[in-house]
């Protein structure tokens, strides 16, 4: 890499405009502020990328994370992407730009790009525009590096030294505002996970307590041993959902993306439960419909999403009970729902069924579960731009419904 790649080329430099050089650091400050208005790192990134586009009077801008999974750069923001776009796009380390600046952590300046060999042309085929010129800066934080950001194409003249200065400020409020928000989220969700962690530990704690005692009859010895291992198997389970739920809430994890038919899944998923069900007495129905178009979803999320509702259908129903599977195509969308004959929820319940760590209090008979199951599938549906709604009569059962989009293609595909 030759040094005119590395830093801008000094021909570039012109005579300061401090009107405008005021105005681009005035802005700057309003965006560091504009990033501590949310929690939510999806508009974080957004404000982030639209400010670089405004600061750089460029084309576009981007903001490119890795993915340790993939070993790859995925778009998480950008001015002139939907996210159906973003999620097909991804750049590879190799042989790509913005691969060499992350992995090098430097930043690139380049005035003609078709010049260069590291110009990964896949992006500009799927978006149907010509990059000309780029210039990509590392997000840099604690000697890591966590993506990029990126603008292209200067809409007059070239991209200049106050370019660089002014997109690496933004490159660092992006670092930070992203660190802060994953440190937040970690801090809160370890704040929750050990306080529910107190009541199975103290339940072991008193049970082993008790077993030391030599005057303990064997009646009761025999039941602080089931005890201890149903603590256990719940600190198992409990253990499962945290990590499903760190992962899904730190903003890393990929969602793969492939057409999923909902009919096929639906009946292994409850094959796999069939066991469950015949134990409790409890029948399956199933009216899948037929034609149903797939969707585009990542397969194995979308498993644990139908998992998790149809185990709350099985789990919270009456013995002789029934639950039906209904998946039907309606507009745009197919529309899968579980209806189970259980014991329902309270009305008062209903806003928080899908809070983390939320139980419904007349469930606590049935089940003392660790309240993630809901949560997980709320966030499963919300990365495939789907939605869960819940009607429930105490006494009679719950539907939840999960509304997805279908892919775009006829339902006789």
């Amino acid at each position: 890499m030759s040094e005119k790649d590395r830093q801008p080329v000094s021909e570039n430099k012109t005579i300061p405009n401090y009107p405008q050089v005021l105005h681009r650091y005035e802005r700057l400050i309003e965006t560091a502020a504009d990033l501590v208005s949310s929690l939510d790192l999806g508009t974080i990134l957004d404000h982030i990328v639209h400010a670089a586009k405004e600061l750089t009077e460029c084309q576009s801008a981007s903001l490119l994370l890795f993915d340790p999974q993939s070993k790859r750069l995925y778009f998480e923001a950008a001015t002139d992407l939907i996210p159906e776009k973003m999620d097909q796009l991804v750049v590879p380390i190799e042989h790509s730009i913005e691969g060499w600046v992350f992995t090098n952590g430097e930043t690139v300046l380049i005035d003609d790009l078709l010049q260069d060999p590291r110009f990964y042309t896949e992006v500009d085929i799927l978006m149907h525009h010509q990059t000309r010129s780029i210039l990509c800066v590392p997000l840099n934080l604690k000697q890591k590096t966590l993506g990029i950001i990126e603008v292209i194409n200067k809409q007059e003249g070239k991209f200049d030294e106050d370019d660089v200065r002014i997109l690496q400020a933004v490159a660092t409020q992006a670092s930070i505002a992203i660190e802060n928000n994953r440190l937040f989220k970690q801090s809160d969700l370890i704040a929750e996970m050990v306080h529910e962690l107190r009541s199975p530990l103290s339940a072991l704690k008193a049970a082993c307590h008790l077993l030391q005692r030599p005057d303990l009859e064997e009646e009761l010895r025999i039941r602080l041993r089931q005890t201890i291992l149903n603590e256990a198997l719940r600190l198992d389970t409990m253990a499962g959902g945290f990590l499903d739920l760190a992962h899904l809430e730190s903003g890393r994890v990929r969602f793969n993306r492939e057409p999923v038919h909902l009919g096929g899944l639906t009946e292994e998923c409850l094959e796999i439960l069939r066991p469950q069900a015949d134990a409790e007495s409890i029948d399956l129905e199933t009216n899948l419909g037929t034609s149903i178009a797939p969707v585009i979803g990542d397969r194995n999320r979308l498993k644990q999403l139908l998992l998790n509702l149809l185990t709350n259908a099985i789990k919270y129903n009456k013995s002789g009970g029934k639950v039906r599977v209904r998946l039907q195509s309606e507009g745009n969308d197919v529309l899968l729902s579980v209806q189970d004959t259980g014991c329902g929820i309270p009305a008062k319940s209903l806003p928080h069924i899908f809070e983390r760590f939320y139980r419904v209090p007349m469930e606590e008979e049935h089940s003392r579960g660790a309240g993630l199951g809901l949560a997980i599938a709320k966030r499963i549906a919300d990365s495939h731009q789907a939605s869960i709604e819940v009607k429930s009569k105490p006494g009679r059962g719950s539907t939840f419904t999960v509304r997805i989009p279908a892919q775009h293609t006829t339902s006789d595909e």
